[in-house]
């Protein structure tokens, strides 16, 4: 999954239904790129349906964590976009204090994690990040 990738996911999860034109338009690439991304996507299980729902959150073995970013100056909406277009952030917030964002992030592997994790570091805009893993969630 590279740049386009992201950027075209996070389009979808602004609005599922933008016809392939208008994707391309707004990633600056052919509507032919646009519809080769979107079957690609798909035939390899990372859009299982539309309005985009990114692979089944409920599996017995999922890694689950909350990764806190600080970032660089006024670069929080160019992070925020970068970070809704990976498929492994299914939550984002943003805070006062000494984090600007809090991200959920799943994966099925520790392995994969860390993949997650190596992405997530190498986006443009983050100053540092602290990352924890969800142990157990307890409900009141």
């Amino acid at each position: 999954m590279d740049d386009l990738d992201r950027r075209l996911i996070s389009e979808l999860r602004d609005n599922a239904r933008l016809p392939v034109a208008t994707l391309a338009q707004r990633l600056g690439v052919s509507r032919g790129t646009v519809q080769n991304r979107l079957h690609r996507l798909e035939a390899d299980g990372t859009i299982v349906g539309y309005t985009v729902r990114l692979r089944p959150q409920v599996q017995a073995h999922r890694i689950r964590a909350w990764t806190m970013i600080a970032v660089d100056g006024n670069r929080t909406e160019q992070v925020l976009r970068a970070l809704r277009g990976d498929p492994a952030v299914v939550e984002l917030h943003t805070t006062n204090g000494r984090w600007d964002i809090v991200a959920e992030l799943h994966a099925q592997s520790l392995e994969a994690f860390d993949q997650v994790l190596s992405r997530i570091r190498l986006l443009d805009g983050i100053a540092s990040s602290e990352t924890s893993l969800l142990l157990s969630t307890l409900k009141l």
